[in-house]
């Protein structure tokens, strides 16, 4: 049951970053800020993901 669930979170991960790369390239987000903005934005869902792995698999 867990392999399908990390399979759907790297693929929801990958999603974001792919979504973020063309917000960034739509707003002309200058190359220094693009890092600060793909940091926040993947951790972030890292902490939604981990928080619904936690709530599916662990209550």
């Amino acid at each position: 049951m867990y392999l399908p669930f990390f399979l759907f979170a790297t693929l929801y991960l990958f999603m974001i970053n792919s979504m973020t790369n063309s917000l960034c390239i739509q707003k002309e987000i200058p190359e220094e800020k693009q890092g600060k903005v793909f940091r926040t934005i993947n951790v972030l869902i890292t902490i939604l993901i981990t928080s619904s792995f936690f709530r599916i698999f662990l209550t």
